[in-house]
């Protein structure tokens, strides 16, 4: 659930005198420290049982409470929801007449829900409570299957929207044209079809959703595990109102088709919370938009759940305690760097620490951390940030990105007058993070004398366990990861075959791999002279340090991951 479901609990406990400030604030502090519903905690801590609070919580909402299991709902009004509304809102009708519709919901605490299924369901929406397991059960025993199928979502479409008067919408301008497109973008096929493309795709886990006007088509293409899928195409005449749906959806300027816009969609998805970052490009043919997913109930923000070896991790653990310096994850774009941040300041976030973090944009929120998003285009960079950060009594600041000069040297400045600062840079490497401080404009001994670690990574999917097969490495592929046979000795290597768990790829899922430089006696001397990245990473692994392509090699002999995946990352 998301951000109200706390307040609207802890109004309802209040305004009812159902437990006591302590009882509520134990309650909030599980809420925090755990991540679970405040609901499950009520119920967990037997403050109440499941009808009870749904029953408080129907007068609380002025909304009716009832047993599903109590009622018959006729074929008819089940036909009245489409599958993909019913799976994506998490809502059951019960009851219509011809012109309202009275639907059960899993998610209660969202102010826009009727709304939407409103636009949706084409009649007035009452909203009812039922006790979620009931509600959960009637979706998957009568809308498992794909009913609203993208096929019969364009089929309506098709037969609903005349190509004629979408032309006719296209050449229109002004206000008049805006309004034309507004009117086009809320009819229920086009709000119908765009809900089902962003809920199968969070449904697939993707991390992107792309939308490409071409000369002849119209792609939608998803990023699942870092690999892009196209789905089937729509007609290309629908890629106006598609696009200006979604510009409707995250409150865009929908009449603006020549310049770039940026927006964000909070969508209800079975009763969660997901988060898309929406941006538009105008292009020859019309304009692109990619939405990055940010969906907090899949990312898990546990250091463990970032599987690094455990001796790397026992050594970042005792970096993220020291009390001032500077630590840089390093990696191309994509390669999980804010997440392995955010797992870093989760875990020493507690009372005593203020915690402070410049971001572009804020990906995820996290409970006690001062968050700050970035906007260049008022003025509000990185250093200005940064600068303001000083005032603010932090102790440990995290910089979303080290990109010129400024950020650096405001940066040292902050670690040398005793502050953690955590940051990310765009290397190869992690010997290469001092190389590039160097070419920025940082004097060599400020670096020597502030930097303390340096995590370089990279995500690598991970093989599918339903399908993997286990097969032995020739001796060409032995030798390009540069092992020999007494080093894989017996053990197997494993590929996916493809099957229904993983949409045919073999692959399911990633996981990380790490290369962690510490900056210790021996590289500080090494830095202050200025020797190259290559010379700084031969005293690194004398030292001891794996470097990506071991910490590969180590996966694929746990049979986690493939030959192909590491060649290609390291």
């Amino acid at each position: 659930m998301f951000e109200s479901e706390s307040a609207i609990l802890t109004e309802l406990l209040r305004d009812r005198e159902l437990v006591s400030e302590a009882q509520l604030a134990e309650l909030q502090s599980e809420h925090e420290r755990t991540g679970k519903p405040l609901s499950q905690i009520i119920v967990d801590f037997g403050f109440m049982t499941e009808e009870q609070l749904l029953q408080a919580l129907a007068l609380h909402l002025n909304m009716d409470f009832m047993q599903l299991e109590d009622i018959e709902i006729p074929p008819a009004v089940l036909r009245l929801m489409p599958s993909s509304a019913a799976r994506m809102y998490g809502a059951v009708p019960i009851s219509a007449t011809a012109s309202s519709i009275t639907v059960a919901v899993l998610d209660p605490y969202n102010s826009f829900l009727a709304e939407e299924l409103t636009f949706v369901l084409g009649k007035d929406v009452h909203l009812t409570l039922a006790p979620p397991k009931q509600i959960e059960s009637i979706i998957a025993k009568y809308y498992s299957e794909e009913s609203g199928s993208l096929k019969d979502v364009l089929q309506d479409m098709e037969s609903q929207l005349a190509k004629s008067e979408l032309d006719k919408t296209a050449e229109s301008d002004g206000a008049q044209g805006a309004a034309a497109l507004e009117s086009l973008a809320n009819q229920a096929p086009i709000v119908r079809f765009v809900n089902l493309i962003l809920f199968q795709a969070i449904q697939d886990r993707a991390s992107d959703i792309h939308f490409e006007p071409f000369e002849d088509e119209f792609k939608i293409r998803y990023r699942v595990d870092g690999a892009l899928y196209e789905m089937a195409p729509p007609p290309k005449h629908l890629a106006l109102p598609v696009i200006s749906r979604i510009k409707v959806m995250s409150a865009l300027n929908i009449a603006e088709r020549r310049l770039p816009q940026d927006g964000r969609i909070q969508l209800p998805v079975a009763g969660r919370q997901v988060d898309l970052r929406v941006s538009t490009l105008p292009t020859q043919f019309g304009e692109s938009v990619v939405l990055r997913v940010l969906d907090r109930t899949v990312v898990n923000l546990e250091l463990e759940s970032l599987g690094m070896p455990a001796d790397l991790m026992e050594k970042l653990t005792e970096v993220i305690h020291i009390p001032n310096g500077i630590f840089i994850v390093t990696g191309p774009t994509g390669s999980g760097k804010t997440t392995t941040l955010y797992s870093c300041l989760k875990r020493i976030n507690t009372i005593d620490l203020k915690l402070l973090t410049a971001e572009d944009p804020v990906e995820y929120d996290i409970e006690g951390i001062m968050q700050v998003p970035v906007n260049e285009a008022i003025g509000m960079t990185f250093g200005r940030a940064l600068r303001a950060f000083l005032r603010q009594d932090p102790d440990i600041i995290m910089v979303g990105e080290m990109r010129d000069l400024e950020t650096a040297q405001i940066s040292i400045q902050a670690s040398l007058t005793g502050h953690l600062v955590f940051t990310t840079l765009h290397t190869n490497d992690a010997s290469g993070a001092v190389t590039r401080m160097i070419d920025m404009g940082v004097e060599p001994f400020l670096i020597s004398s502030t930097l303390e670690a340096v995590l370089a990574q990279r995500l690598v999917r991970t093989v599918c366990k339903r399908c993997r097969v286990a097969y032995e490495p020739t001796d060409a592929v032995v030798a390009e990861l540069g092992l020999t046979r007494a080093d894989v000795t017996d053990r197997p290597f494993y590929y996916g075959k493809g099957c229904v768990e993983c949409n045919e790829t073999g692959y399911k899922g990633r996981k990380g791999l790490f290369e962690l430089l510490i900056v210790s006696e021996p590289v500080r001397e090494l830095i202050n002279i200025r020797a190259p990245a290559g010379v700084i990473r031969a005293k690194a692994l004398e030292l001891g340090m794996r470097t990506l392509r071991e910490d590969g090699i180590r996966s694929i002999l746990d049979g986690v991951t493939t030959v192909e995946e590491v060649l290609k990352y390291t």
